[in-house]
């Protein structure tokens, strides 16, 4: 079991930035081919991105919960405001087709603080 940061490889990342995100039902399936083909793409391309994993909501205890979720792994907190990150977010058929339809738009950076994994 990891307990600090102290014992992690140098390698792990310790940033997620997440994108929380909610878009009307008859614009999901451009949303979701526009979001895979030329959104995540771009992003992938931005110096301190590492990947990319996108999640869709089966159950919330929430109402306001966003269906959509997008988890980066990124190499320090300001790598989604940097130069490169605004452009490439900035880039394609998603600036105009989707991002002015989204309903719920929500980003942040969590900070890894400790890890547990199975022995």
């Amino acid at each position: 079991m990891i307990t600090s940061w102290d014992a992690m490889p140098d390698q792990v990342t310790r940033f997620l930035y997440i994108a929380q995100l909610s878009i009307p039902k008859e614009l999901e399936e451009r949303f979701a081919e526009l979001y895979d083909r030329e959104h995540i793409p771009s992003l992938m391309k931005v110096p301190g991105v590492h990947s990319c994993v996108r999640h869709r909501l089966v159950w919330s205890d929430s109402e306001q919960m966003p269906e959509y979720l997008a988890v980066y792994e990124v190499d320090h907190a300001d790598v989604p405001k940097s130069d490169a990150w605004q452009t490439a977010s900035n880039h394609g058929d998603w600036v105009t087709e989707i991002r002015p339809h989204l309903t719920v738009r929500r980003h942040g950076v969590f900070e890894k603080i400790r890890e547990f994994v199975p022995r």
